[in-house]
């Protein structure tokens, strides 16, 4: 019998015919797979979908723009009913327009983004994908993966969102007032011209000052909550499917995977509303809060309470 050699597809090795029959294997990891290289540059099975979750979005906003008509009907009309519903809660979130009308776009891209990636990763596209030839044998690559299920991925959307945060609390709020959120100055400043009459800032000055390096912690705090979040759900929802799968392919699994649909979507709703509520906060000023407690009747009473108290004691 001739002997037929089979190249493979990645790493270019020759398999012999009895390779060829041995069992091929799959297994979740951690990281993206790799399938293709442009140049030095690894392109891998997230990253593959992501491209896909982009070209998506892509042709359904190009193919909204060149049919939208003054008097809505059809897709259309869904669209804005959705976006419209959007809006709304998003005002229930800010509590103000002006936040909504700047932030919402934002947001709202995110939850389509990470919904699509959430939910590709579940179609059964299972099938299409590359064999590799290891050291430990025959092994599958799926071509496609949810990009979600990439920690990178997670990540960069992490730290997209609390560094936009920041930059738009610059923009609201200014510079000075924006440092002075995590290195609070002003603290010190305050205690140097009422020590005298209030002796207990000399304790609440400084507290104040480390609650603002805690906040600058909390920062780091919230690119992890976010990255790790969605990234463990999706993970997990990957490997439970998998598992389901090879208990038995038919039947079993499909309860499971509309499980997964709906922690797709939570998990993309949660990422946009927390998205939403760091850009609101960002924007908030503590001062301004200030301000109008005092303005209120009950703090012009402590205020004109203050004033007299002083005048008895001169």
């Amino acid at each position: 019998m001739n002997q037929i050699n089979t190249e493979n597809q990645i790493t270019g090795t020759i398999v012999t015919p009895t390779e060829v029959h041995q069992e091929i294997s799959h297994e979740s990891t951690l990281y993206a797979e790799p399938i293709a290289h442009i140049g030095s540059f690894t392109v891998t099975n997230s990253l593959f979908t992501t491209w896909i979750v982009v070209l998506i979005v892509l042709i359904i906003t190009l193919a909204l723009k060149i049919k939208i008509k003054q008097i809505p009907k059809g897709i259309q009309n869904m669209f804005e009913m959705i976006i419209e519903g959007a809006m709304n809660l998003a005002d229930q979130v800010t509590g103000n327009k002006k936040i909504t009308a700047k932030v919402f776009p934002l947001a709202f891209s995110i939850f389509i983004f990470v919904l699509i990636n959430n939910w590709l990763g579940l179609l059964p596209l299972g099938g299409f994908g590359l064999i590799e030839t290891t050291e430990h044998g025959r092994a599958f690559i799926p071509l496609i993966r949810s990009g979600t299920a990439d920690i990178n991925t997670t990540l960069a959307l992490g730290i997209m969102s609390v560094i936009g945060a920041n930059i738009f609390g610059v923009i609201s709020i200014g510079v000075w007032k924006m440092f002075n959120k995590y290195v609070n100055l002003n603290a010190f400043g305050e205690m140097i011209r009422k020590v005298r009459r209030e002796p207990t800032i000399l304790i609440s000055a400084p507290i104040m000052f480390f609650v603002g390096i805690l906040e600058l912690i909390g920062e780091f705090a919230k690119i992890a909550s976010l990255s790790f979040r969605l990234f463990g759900n999706v993970f997990a929802g990957e490997v439970l499917l998998m598992s389901m799968s090879a208990i038995l392919a038919y039947g079993l699994p499909l309860p499971f995977m509309a499980l997964e649909l709906f922690v797709g979507f939570i998990q993309a709703f949660i990422f946009s509303i927390l998205t939403l509520v760091y850009f609101t906060i960002a924007a908030s000023d503590h001062d301004e809060h200030e301000d109008e407690s005092a303005s209120t009747p009950e703090g012009k009473h402590n205020k004109d309470n203050h004033v007299h108290n002083e005048q008895v004691v001169v």
